[in-house]
């Protein structure tokens, strides 16, 4: 496995692997991608195989710009034109019918395929130095937090894949938000790094929820979950810093005294978009410090706190899950 400095000799090497079938874990301003040649169906299937992700779970392919895009579905909606060009390049995926050119293994058989455009350099060159659309999802092991540096993604799948492009921390650091249109109907089908509030206010209400298949990633009932324990709590309290071996996953500074080596602060002051940029990097550390419980502040679900809430949700359920 190659480390590479995001330079333009790195990336066009990445770029070799990316067209001769391999996987390259690359930076996006969200999280970091897993990315194989979505119109090799071999090579996606290794992105299912490393990661232990199962194939009824569709992929998002990722594009340079809205011409690679519109040559992936079947009609481009006023609605999703619209988004695309006030949006891309950033944390939005736009769900549409796909083109027959887009192999069934990246959509999981489903007849909508999941783009965006990245908003990151290395991530746009990476594409434009592939010729080819990239299908990646999050580069951590299914269902584990993902990874929001590129030492997330060594100690993770460094042995598996071919190269990471190490880019740095992640900007946005959740994945971005997930949107099906179909006609004059959009749907959130998962909140994330671009905030709802400006969605509707372009394009007016959004319907909440999906149906019972899963049409894009970070769908399923749990997700994003570390090996602790999480448990969601209202606020943590100075009796709650008791609890034998448990970390503490602070909203903001507490006005109280707290063991430093046991918490983690998503933001100072409360600001969401700090708190969002942190929030994998603050579990992942916690995760390694061995804990047997992490508690975690509620924030609220305004904003990017409604993205924030539903990873912390969906990490909580898959423990309750596994223990009911």
């Amino acid at each position: 496995m190659i480390l590479s400095q995001p330079d333009e000799s790195g990336i066009r090497r990445a770029a070799e692997f990316i067209r001769s079938g391999g996987l390259v874990s690359f930076p996006t301003e969200t999280v970091y991608g897993l990315g194989a040649d979505s119109m090799n169906p071999m090579a996606v299937a290794r992105i299912f195989e490393v990661k232990g992700r199962p194939f009824f779970d569709p992929l998002i392919v990722h594009v340079s710009n809205i011409g690679m895009a519109s040559g992936l579905v079947d009609g481009f909606p006023d609605k999703a034109r619209l988004l695309a060009e006030r949006f891309w390049p950033g944390p939005l995926t736009i769900v549409l019918p796909k083109s027959g050119i887009v192999p069934d293994i990246v959509t999981a058989g489903l007849p909508t395929v999941a783009i965006r455009i990245p908003d990151h350099r290395v991530a746009l060159d990476l594409i434009d130095f592939s010729g080819v659309p990239i299908a990646a999802p999050s580069a951590n092991p299914f269902g584990y937090l993902s990874p929001t540096k590129a030492e997330h993604v060594m100690v993770q799948l460094g042995g598996r894949i071919d190269m990471i492009l190490d880019g740095g921390a992640c900007r946005v650091g959740v994945e971005s938000t997930v949107l099906k249109i179909q006609g004059d109907s959009v749907t959130l089908l998962r909140p994330g790094g671009l905030e709802m509030e400006e969605i509707m206010d372009l394009i007016g209400p959004v319907e909440s929820g999906a149906g019972p298949d899963v049409e894009s990633p970070g769908q399923l009932p749990y997700h994003y979950s570390p090996d602790s324990p999480v448990r969601i709590v209202e606020a943590i309290d100075e009796e709650d810093l008791e609890i034998k071996n448990a970390g503490f996953l602070f909203f903001k500074k507490p006005c109280f005294p707290y063991p430093p080596e046991s918490a983690e602060i998503l933001s100072d002051d409360g600001d969401l978009l700090v708190a969002a940029s942190r929030l994998f990097s603050c579990l992942h550390r916690l995760d390694k410090s061995g804990k047997k419980i992490i508690l975690a502040e509620a924030v609220p679900e305004k904003g990017l706190g409604l993205a924030i809430m539903d990873r912390l949700i969906k990490a909580s359920k898959k423990v309750r899950n596994e223990t009911e």
